[in-house]
């Protein structure tokens, strides 16, 4: 096995290095901060978190998307308001995460132009 080089990097004005971790699957060094190992790509925390903010009709509020990479894989949403509170929240298991994906991977509906719209009032005959 060759040699994996460091990817830690000096903090700035603290003359120190980053912390650096060790990949559990191929132990590679790299930056605690790295979800994925860059050599193997192997995911080195058991759940990444993503928010999303609202749609500015529910402004102040978040959506928290949690993936767990743990033996029972599932993913959980919950709705955050602007206190920082989770109002409410649900899990999926991976299956039903795809079927969502797929979802809103689905082309938006096209709306007719206003030339189409105009054909569309005229008799067919």
């Amino acid at each position: 096995m060759r040699a994996r080089r460091s990817l830690a990097t000096p903090l700035e004005g603290r003359g120190g290095f980053a912390a650096a971790a060790v990949c559990g699957e191929c132990g590679g060094e790299l930056e605690a901060a790295y979800r994925f190992c860059p050599w193997c790509a192997a995911p080195q925390r058991r759940k990444l978190v993503e928010f999303f903010p609202a749609h500015s009709r529910d402004h102040g509020k978040a959506l928290r998307v949690s993936r767990y990479l743990t033996e029972e894989p599932h993913v959980r949403f919950s709705v955050w308001n602007a206190d920082g509170v989770a109002e409410a929240a649900v899990s999926l298991d991976e299956a039903e995460a795809d079927r969502l994906v797929g979802f809103l991977a689905s082309p938006r509906p096209r709306r007719a132009g206003a030339i189409e719209r105009l054909l569309s009032l005229l008799p067919r005959g």
